[in-house]
């Protein structure tokens, strides 16, 4: 992995549409991220009630995307969480060539900062056809929450079964916790 100080992650802006698109091609036909190619692309970079999106840049190269939704209940009841306390990362791709250059984990950490800022538990969701992107997440540490059936189908005409997996949180993480404090009050002495 090269270091990450030459990428640049920024707010997605309509004028990057195009190029999300054309990497969304090129993930998608390497590696099938996502699992099955979208009849509409641009459409389906802006899922419904997306908060926000990121592209990644190598240059003036779109090298990645990610977008963060709300999550659905069967996501909340899966990862144990509220889904006020949750935010899932969404249409996360990387092209080929920012593979192996930190991207994957850029996104991911850029979507745990902005859930921490807002007492968000960021939380990935990949179709469980897609096992490269699943395999990554596992080696990075990330934990399953569970896999819950989404309400679309596959190409193949199948119900999409969604594995969520998010970071294990560290101490700090959990002792900082507003969440955790609550539960926690009464051996806290309060």
């Amino acid at each position: 992995m090269t270091d990450t100080k030459e990428l640049t992650v920024r707010p997605r802006t309509d004028a990057d549409l195009p190029g999300c698109v054309e990497v969304l091609a090129g993930a998608q036909a390497a590696d099938r991220c996502p699992v099955d190619r979208p009849a509409d692309p641009e459409s389906w970079l802006t899922p419904r009630g997306m908060t926000e999106a990121w592209v990644v840049l190598a240059g003036v190269d779109i090298v990645g995307h990610m977008s963060l939704t709300p999550p659905g209940p069967a996501l909340a009841s899966a990862a144990g969480l509220p889904e006020a306390h949750l935010v899932v990362v969404a249409r996360l791709f990387v092209s080929t060539r920012g593979r192996r250059r930190g991207v994957a984990t850029l996104l991911p950490d850029r979507a745990i900062e902005t859930g921490a800022a807002r007492e968000r538990t960021a939380v990935l969701e990949v179709e469980t056809a897609g096992s490269a992107a699943i395999g990554l997440y596992e080696r990075l540490g990330r934990r399953h929450v569970g896999t819950p059936t989404a309400d679309w189908t596959t190409a193949d005409g199948r119900l999409a079964r969604m594995r969520g997996v998010r970071r294990t949180p560290d101490i700090r993480e959990l002792l900082a916790s507003s969440a955790f404090l609550m539960m926690h009050q009464s051996t806290l002495g309060e």
